[in-house]
């Protein structure tokens, strides 16, 4: 989570410094924040026959967020490589492209994939689909040809917009995908039965000069279908998470929310946002095809006027270097970014100094992390949170001297959400005890694409269950302690151990396979193997490994496989003892 709040402090005020700390508990730093008639004010609206709070001065769609991201003029919005655009610039190229989608025979509630990596066409196309009424539909970059089958022809997307890896990937499968009618591809010369995204809005240097253009007019509600993105489920199998304006327009409240939270429970004032005060600046190296990179990063920084500064894929002393030129005020994505940053102020090579903010999720952060980065960065706050594809990004925030005090602890959730933990039999606990975390919120997803089995298995009249095992303390500080689902996370990548235990069972001398996470000190965990090899045949460790890379995304192949000479050990039930299986390792 990358995003900085407008009223974000240019340096941390040591816990020290304020004896009484809080000044005010959570409750009443709350309580004053989202008085009628304050910036954060809430209101009460039903969503989906559920009464549920809102944001009351929250933009209410996406179609506003780029109205109000318009505003901003002549402001540098987009910086890749050498390449620059403005907000109004940024804003002709999405009108155009939005225009000829529509021309081109797009309708309300076609999905329009989306398929590249971090590029400026990317938030053009998001954007662009929205404005003509569509579903936008990132897809993971990252995926293999076969994982973006499943994207292609279970959102029945008419339209996709990929760059030219992306396309490499697809163009023998096309024919696969019956409701793909066209193909646009970025930063290339058009393929057999493709067309050119640069012949519809023009090279990036260029989009300031194209006509202004305006904006569609097509009935857009606040809940509204806006969003699909996809998220891995237990069985291997991609879900769609349905998103709606409403949700992800909302997220621009949060982090604002919490800085001026943090001032309250200090004792401070809530600064006033000066709008002569420098453009802020965020590095953009999380993938804007995962909601932390869209709704947390992009969409914030288009609403208040932020210059994302974007990166196809993290690399450290890239980074530094665009710090260093381009004066980032802030940073982050998962915790391995937040260490390497360290690695970097501690080299010295560059000048970092107008780092504001380095912001983490995704992952599990060790405790230690927080004081760490406070150390090395004395004018920075550390911030992280929790959230996931469900809950349309950020559901909490945890910063300044609450993040120092419980730097296990994710953080509250946000005043327009609720949270509870339930023990097996679906009935709260109370605070302090461990359960799964039921999350509610008008953040929380519509449900899943074509899934009612999936929905009835996690929702419950408004309430998502995350999986998640959580415990809550009295003051409403949530802490994640294990995942329900038999999952694993890799530097912010969700591995369901179950995907890649099937491709294992997929090759000829592999009877019996079992997944399993092994702690990395800055990735969080990785996946390792452990497989049983049929009696007469013969397979290396390398040759599993190629095996499960030719089929799945390089970040879920194992990084080490034992070999077993037997079935794996399992319980009464038949279930593989994988916590014995860890102790291999």
């Amino acid at each position: 989570m990358t995003e900085p709040s407008a009223a974000t402090p240019t340096a941390s005020v040591p816990s020290s410094a304020v004896p009484s700390w809080p000044a005010l508990s959570l409750a009443e730093a709350t309580a004053r924040l989202t008085a009628p008639g304050s910036p954060f004010a809430m209101a009460e609206v039903p969503i989906r026959g559920v009464p549920t709070r809102i944001w009351a001065n929250a933009p209410l769609t996406l179609r506003d967020i780029f109205v109000a991201g318009r505003a901003h003029g002549e402001k540098t919005f987009l910086v890749y490589e050498d390449e620059r655009a403005s907000f109004e610039a940024f804003s002709r190229a999405t009108l155009a492209l939005a225009g000829n989608l529509i021309r081109g025979g797009v309708r309300p509630g076609d999905r329009v994939a989306i398929a590249m990596r971090n590029l400026p066409e990317w938030p053009v196309a998001f954007f662009a689909a929205l404005l003509a009424g569509a579903v936008a539909t990132p897809l993971n970059a990252w995926w293999t040809g076969p994982e973006l089958d499943h994207g292609f022809t279970d959102s029945g997307a008419s339209v996709a917009i990929v760059d030219e890896e992306r396309w490499a990937r697809i163009a023998d499968r096309r024919s696969g995908y019956p409701a793909l009618t066209r193909v646009l591809i970025a930063r290339a010369e058009a393929a057999p039965g493709t067309e050119s995204l640069t012949d519809i809005i023009g090279p990036v240097a260029d989009w300031g000069g194209l006509p202004e253009g305006r904006i569609p007019a097509i009935a857009i509600g606040p809940d509204d279908v806006a969003t699909l993105f996809y998220t891995s489920g237990t069985t291997g199998r991609s879900k769609g998470a349905i998103g709606t304006h409403r949700a992800g327009a909302s997220g621009v409240m949060a982090h604002p929310f919490s800085a001026a939270r943090a001032f309250l429970r200090r004792g401070e004032p809530v600064p006033v946002p000066d709008p002569s005060a420098p453009q802020k600046v965020g590095l953009l190296s999380i993938p804007l095809f995962h909601v932390t990179g869209c709704f947390a990063t992009l969409v914030p920084n288009l609403h208040r006027g932020g210059r994302l500064v974007m990166m196809r894929r993290w690399d450290l002393a890239r980074a530094l270097a665009l710090i260093e030129r381009e004066r980032c005020t802030s940073a982050g994505g998962v915790p391995t970014i937040a260490f390497q940053l360290l690695d970097g102020m501690a080299a010295g090579t560059h000048d970092l100094s107008s780092l504001e903010t380095i912001s983490y999720g995704g992952a599990p952060a060790p405790a230690d992390l927080v004081r760490r980065l406070r150390a090395a960065f004395p004018n920075a706050q550390p911030a992280t949170g929790w959230g996931m594809t469900e809950t349309t990004a950020t559901f909490t925030h945890h910063q300044g001297e609450d993040y120092v005090h419980r730097p296990d602890s994710c953080g509250p959730a946000l005043p327009v959400c609720d949270a509870k933990v339930m023990d097996p039999e679906e009935k709260p606990l109370p605070p302090g005890e461990v359960g799964e975390l039921w999350v509610k919120g008008p953040i929380v997803i519509a449900g899943y694409w074509n899934r009612p089995d999936a929905d009835a298995a996690v929702f419950r009249d408004g309430w998502l269950r995350t999986g998640d095992l959580a415990r809550i303390d009295p003051e409403g500080f949530i802490t994640i302690v294990d995942r329900a689902k038999d999952m694993l996370i890799r530097g912010g990548e969700n591995i369901y151990c179950a995907e890649v235990e099937g491709v294992l069972y997929d090759h000829p001398s592999v009877v019996d396979a079992a997944v399993v996470g092994i702690p990395h000190p800055t990735l969080g965990e990785e996946p390792a193997a452990v497989v049983a090899i049929a009696r007469g045949a013969e397979a290396s460790e390398e040759e599993l490994r190629a095996f499960v890379a030719a089929r799945l995304a390089a970040f879920k192949v194992p990084v080490r496989i034992l070999l077993h000479d037997e079935i794996l050990p399992r319980n009464a039930n038949g279930k593989i003892l994988k916590g014995d299986l860890k102790t291999l390792f």
